[in-house]
């Protein structure tokens, strides 16, 4: 039995309202471990007990690391600073995956790389609607948007297999190996970039969802 569209999107919308839920209580002072208190508070609202990745709380200059980096200890959230949050929950038997990146304050340069990787992600996921890029080609062309941005890609955020729990049973692979036609509703396009000089990092990534 192939899985279910509609079981696919309510896990992934449901993840995209708490990650949003979450970021509207999170202000300055607090620390990752702070940011994770609050996700599994709203986790638990949701009746949420399983996730099928570790949860993620970055802020400040733990932004530029990766999924499995160890965050720098004693870091909390600026007055005017960036943070993200990355959570896998299970919903009704299927994965959500869901992260984003938010602006603390005003700062324009923080405003500027939550932008960024959004228009990273909706540009390079636009292309491969249009055009069924491989999952090299579509990661080759974030690291082309990033570079022009002034910024550089992180390819070990690669991307995965989504779907009942656990995924690993049809797929291990990342996107990033996908040299095929990328199947829709089925693959997670992750993209983590990183300014070296500033330290500062921003995080998106989705489903890529054709209707």
């Amino acid at each position: 039995m192939s899985p279910s569209l509609e079981k696919v999107l309510a896990a992934r919308n449901q993840t995209k309202k708490i990650v949003h839920e979450v970021a509207s209580q999170v202000t300055s002072g607090m620390s990752e471990s702070d940011g994770h208190a609050i996700i599994e508070k709203t986790l638990s609202k949701y009746g949420i007990t399983k996730k099928w990745h570790p949860t993620k709380f970055r802020v400040n200059q733990n932004t530029i690391k990766s999924f499995r980096e160890i965050s720098e200890p004693n870091i909390t959230l600026e007055e005017n600073d960036v943070f993200f949050i990355d959570i896998g929950p299970v919903i009704d038997g299927y994965e959500g995956d869901y992260g984003e990146t938010f602006a603390l304050g005003n700062d324009e340069y923080h405003s500027f790389l939550v932008d960024a990787v959004k228009d990273i992600f909706l540009k390079t996921s636009q292309m491969w609607k249009e055009k069924n890029l491989s999952g090299e080609a579509l990661y080759q062309e974030c690291q082309n948007l990033a570079k022009e941005k002034g910024l550089s890609l992180n390819k070990s955020m690669s991307g995965h297999y989504l779907s009942e729990f656990p995924h690993a049973l049809i797929s291990r692979d990342s996107l990033l190996n996908q040299q095929e036609d990328i199947q829709a509703n089925a693959w997670v396009l992750e993209i983590l970039v990183k300014d070296e000089k500033r330290q500062r990092g921003a995080f998106f990534e989705d489903l890529l969802i054709k209707n």
